[in-house]
């Protein structure tokens, strides 16, 4: 499956330091990033995943209000031909008060994956190698196992 991941905030979320700081990281991991940036549309992610063969994408939003903005997103990729993984992660609902109803939350609206705002971009990185089936190199091994 390819190593190429679309990232991008959904909606009309404007916070961009998440996903320069996730696109750093998953650069450094070998991965092949394209940064949609923010206030991305549905269609956009779909379009640019299609575009780039893309192994997954990587939805952020900081703002509250993804769920709104996330329903019918699979079936858009699904309609654009998109067979990716796909991830979302941050401050997905206001006043996130109990994270495991959020993450059925999206589950539901067929993440393969969902992480709050805490998560270590790392745990993000192995869970991505884990889904995509991608073994470390030797360098990272001797790095990760330092």
């Amino acid at each position: 499956m390819s190593q190429t991941v679309v990232l991008g905030v959904i909606g009309s979320d404007a916070h961009v330091v998440g996903i320069t700081i996730l696109e750093q990281a998953f650069s450094a991991a070998g991965f092949d990033v394209v940064n949609l940036g923010v206030q991305t549309s549905q269609e956009q992610f779909a379009e640019a995943a299609a575009d780039h063969d893309a192994g997954a994408v990587l939805v952020s939003s900081l703002y509250g209000h993804a769920e709104q903005d996330c329903q019918g997103f699979h079936q858009v990729l699904e309609e654009a031909g998109v067979d990716a993984v796909t991830y979302i992660g941050g401050n997905l609902a206001v006043g996130q008060d109990d994270f495991e109803q959020t993450r059925r939350t999206f589950r539901e609206l067929g993440f393969d994956r969902v992480f709050d705002s805490e998560t270590d971009p790392e745990e993000a990185i192995a869970a991505l190698r884990q889904d995509l089936e991608i073994t470390p190199t030797e360098s990272e091994r001797v790095s990760i196992s330092s």
